[in-house]
């Protein structure tokens, strides 16, 4: 790979509760127009296209993109469950490192129903059977859920028990996570929390609340990824490089426990490896969008991005070292739990998010002297992303 990626046009729309939503051709439109806009450029200069998204037919991404320009491109539609929009992204990176085009666009989007996560495919063999499976295995008195909230939950309840932590970590986050949420104009949830009251919401699991889960979600996001060459040749002085990226799947590993079961296994190995791209380290983020579909995996993912050692998370959340004025600024956007989470548009808006921390256009939110951001974007069945991004 000789070229660098750079970001040079990022845009989401407000992300809305189901029923409350326009369809999804229409947010993903208004999503791309913004983009297009940030960067300064008309779709004509756009050579090819990676659509993410769950829940929808096949080229549901033609039939959003049309809506902006019908101009002949390659366009890609991706589903690799919630680390969809990351994929989207990696795919147009790998695109224009590699010579291959110069300028390629990044979008996702999705309409989901009310409740818990599930699949519509009940005629053939379930993708994230396996991991149910395991977790049966693992424990056997695991109560009846749905799967996501089964899966993550066991693995809090692993997590608390191998550390001896306190149950009230899970709350803490949360409570962190939505005084975040509360400053941003894009986020679902805006009602500030406490930890009593998100340990007293109805249970899912044991040490698992309501208000410890993200909510289904619709919405749309997008970036333009475009070489060094056509940011200098187009006047963009704002452009963001990803230093790094790498995506990781599941490994024999993955087995072992339910903690690398709901991906802390591919989590470390991704991180590793970007950090090693990168030749820069956890210590040095600034700011850092983290896939906290459950408060739980947040805890968890700390410790597999090394941003502290093993069984620390505790001591972490207890000493503020994840949020302002920490060691990382973790989720400013409110993260997934507050801020929503729109599957096929998430790791799209967690770029967004990250771009406009670095190019210092976060508003009240605004991460001070943001230099360095990093995003984990995770998909179970399995994929995860992590992405390194600096002002380039």
């Amino acid at each position: 790979m000789s070229k660098k990626a750079k970001i040079i046009g990022v845009n989401m729309v407000p992300f809305t509760k189901p029923g409350m939503h326009e369809p999804y051709e229409v947010m993903a439109a208004k999503a791309v127009k913004g983009a297009l806009e940030d960067a300064g450029i008309d779709y004509s200069a756009i050579q090819q296209a990676y659509a993410s998204y769950i829940y929808g037919d096949s080229t549901c991404g033609q039939r959003a993109l049309y809506k902006v320009g019908m101009t002949g491109i390659p366009i890609f539609n991706i589903n690799n469950n919630c680390s969809s929009g990351s994929n989207a992204l990696f795919l147009a990176r790998q695109a224009v490192e590699s010579g291959t085009v110069e300028c390629a666009l990044a979008f996702g989007f999705e309409e989901m129903q009310p409740g818990a996560l599930k699949s519509h495919w009940d005629d053939r063999t379930p993708a994230t059977g396996w991991l149910q499976e395991r977790v049966k295995e693992l424990w056997p008195e695991v109560p009846d859920a749905p799967n996501a909230i089964r899966l993550f939950g066991s693995a809090g309840k692993e997590y608390l028990e191998k550390y001896d932590a306190n149950p009230d970590i899970f709350a803490k986050v949360s409570v962190k996570t939505r005084s975040h949420a509360i400053k941003n104009p894009y986020s679902l949830f805006t009602k500030s929390l406490t930890v009593d009251e998100v340990m007293n919401a109805p249970t899912l699991l044991p040490h698992l609340t309501r208000l410890m889960a993200c909510p289904p979600t619709c919405g749309a996001a997008a970036a333009i990824v475009c070489s060094d060459e056509f940011a200098r040749k187009h006047g963009i002085s704002n452009a963001v490089e990803i230093v790094a990226q790498a995506l990781t799947t599941d490994t024999s590993e993955s087995h072992d426990n339910i903690i690398n079961l709901v991906g802390a296994d591919m989590t470390r190995r991704a991180a590793k490896q970007v950090y090693e791209l990168a030749g820069i380290g956890p210590d040095e983020v600034d700011v850092l969008e983290l896939h906290d579909c459950f408060t739980p995996n947040e805890v968890i993912t700390y410790e597999s991005l090394g941003l502290c050692g093993e069984g620390e998370a505790e001591k972490f959340i207890n000493d503020r070292a994840n949020t302002y004025g920490g060691k990382v600024v973790v989720n400013p956007s409110g993260g997934l739990m507050s801020k929503g989470h729109p599957i096929g548009a998430t790791g799209l808006a967690q770029c967004t998010e990250l771009v406009w921390h670095l190019r210092g256009q976060a508003q009240k939110r605004q991460v001070e002297n943001a230099r360095i951001a990093l995003q984990h974007n995770l998909g179970l069945g399995g994929a995860c992303v992590v992405t390194m991004y600096r002002m380039g």
